[in-house]
């Protein structure tokens, strides 16, 4: 039974890096949006994410769906404590696709600048909350022995989240301007790698600094493995500004991907076995032991997930296969 907990885990653990490597270079996009300085631009940077990015959002999907068939106590817990933010990041989603498909339905400079606007809310918003979310897990929530969340809203809002907030944001910021300076040309991808540079020092302090305040105040302690995977993190994290300073982009988009993962891989490592840690009463907290479904419900999970992970990744390296071209940016 162990072993089928732990695979679980670690399922579900693919999925999130998977959803925080694919669909962290549309929120990335998403972010620069808005700094680009002409109508054509802007069109290019959604014509570079518009064949992937919903089938990107159905890693979350397919994630939010195992969390809560493998561990339905954990999903209970974290979707009525983090209720308001969820709906948050559902709203930004939502902005995010209608305005992909409503942005050119008009032609209009207000209707597109509109859009524009909504483009880049729907990008940051769910890209904080993620990290927010993510900082309030690490750190540890009130729960009751039901293990349903006690706090308040505005407890989430502590400074050690706030900053987890600004990692996941400079985190996609960079990705996507890495993914931009790989998929565009001439000009604005030259300027893609110069927002990927400045980025790349706030991403390195706002991580150090979730890094030090992590082994200082969580209720974890210093773990082996976690701290050996944040090195690794950072020597990739290294790769990345040396190949982006060498106009390497594709070596700095995958050593971006290597950053993503290692850095989620980090987190579980912290957290195992916990998956939603109680403060007040560590025996209260909610883990991949206590809180998981009937094995017969893992077997028969892990059975679907044999047959449609493969189907997944298959269809996820076929689009990015046949889409791989650089997108061509428009005169105005």
């Amino acid at each position: 039974m162990e072993a089928l907990q732990i695979t679980w885990f670690l399922l579900v653990g693919i999925l999130v890096i998977g959803y925080a490597i694919l669909d962290g270079f549309d929120l990335g996009v998403g972010f620069w949006h808005l700094f680009a300085k002409k109508k054509g631009e802007r069109s290019a940077f959604i014509e570079s994410i518009e064949p992937f990015w919903d089938g990107n959002e159905v890693w979350l999907l397919t994630g939010g769906g195992a969390l809560f068939a493998a561990f339905p106590p954990v999903y209970a817990s974290v979707f009525s404590g983090f209720y308001l933010a969820m709906m948050l990041v559902l709203l930004g989603l939502i902005f995010r696709a209608v305005a992909i498909e409503f942005r050119n339905k008009v032609d209009s400079p207000g209707w597109r600048k509109a859009w524009d606007f909504a483009f880049a809310f729907g990008s940051i918003l769910p890209s904080v909350l993620y990290g927010v979310a993510i900082g309030n897990i690490l750190r540890g929530l009130e729960l009751s022995p039901l293990g349903d969340y006690t706090g308040g809203f505005f407890a989430l809002l502590n400074p050690f989240a706030l900053n987890c907030g600004l990692v996941g944001l400079s985190m996609f910021a960079l990705h996507g301007a890495l993914y931009l300076s790989m998929k565009l040309d001439g000009a604005i991808a030259a300027e893609a790698r110069k927002w990927a540079a400045k980025t790349w020092y706030v991403f390195l302090l706002l991580f150090m600094l979730a890094v030090g305040y992590g082994i200082k105040n969580c209720i974890y302690g210093i773990k082996a493995i976690p701290m050996v995977l944040v090195i690794l993190a950072l020597v990739s994290n290294s790769a990345v500004f040396m190949f982006n300073k060498k106009g390497a982009a594709k070596a700095a988009f995958l050593s971006s991907c290597f950053t993503i993962a290692l850095v989620m891989l980090a987190v579980a490592g912290a957290l195992f076995p916990s998956m939603v840690p109680c403060t007040n009463n560590p025996e209260w907290s909610l883990t991949v032991f206590n809180s998981s479904s009937s094995q017969l419900t893992l077997i028969s999970m892990l059975v679907i997930a044999l047959i449609g992970m493969p189907i997944v990744l298959g269809y996820t390296w076929f689009i990015h296969h046949v889409f791989k071209g650089k997108v061509k940016v428009k005169d105005d």
